[in-house]
């Protein structure tokens, strides 16, 4: 496996750790095909609009009580999903809240059906992320819900 790769294993599958790597993978943005061939290649052409869309998005996290509560700001390929939480219980819906938020804001379906679906699930992501980290505080701090 490359530096920038791990082996979940509570899900049973390699996962790229880098956060703007694996936005602009789901995007397609750093893979062609040539010939029926999948080629990935080092396409930073459009990183400063997904890096823009990207910390937005960590922002709102930010704001909905998910993750750090220090700002969390990706400048490059070297931070990592580890490093937003290392907490395996969330970050794979934080992973895919992050990457459908994104590909919606750089490359909006033009499908209304599609666009609509993907609009329920984000609002779906946001009310579960919301309350596995509303069920944290309440176990920290009793008093919290009160």
């Amino acid at each position: 496996m490359e530096g920038d790769e791990f082996y979940n294993q509570q899900l049973g599958v390699v996962m790229i750790d880098s956060i703007l790597q694996s936005i602009k993978d789901a995007a397609g943005v750093s893979v062609d095909s040539i010939d029926g061939t999948v080629v990935t290649f080092d396409n930073t052409a459009f990183d400063q609009e997904i890096l823009m869309h990207v910390n937005a998005v960590f922002m709102s996290l930010r704001q909905m009580g998910v993750g750090p509560s220090e700002a969390f700001v990706v400048e490059d390929n070297s931070a990592t999903w580890s490093d937003f939480t290392d907490d395996m219980s969330i970050q794979p819906m934080i992973r895919s809240y992050v990457t459908l938020k994104v590909r919606s804001l750089f490359d909006p379906p033009t499908s209304s059906s599609l666009a609509e679906a993907i609009k329920n699930t984000l609002a779906e992501y946001e009310w579960r992320l919301g309350i596995e980290c509303d069920k944290y505080k309440v176990e920290e701090d009793p008093n919290y819900a009160n």
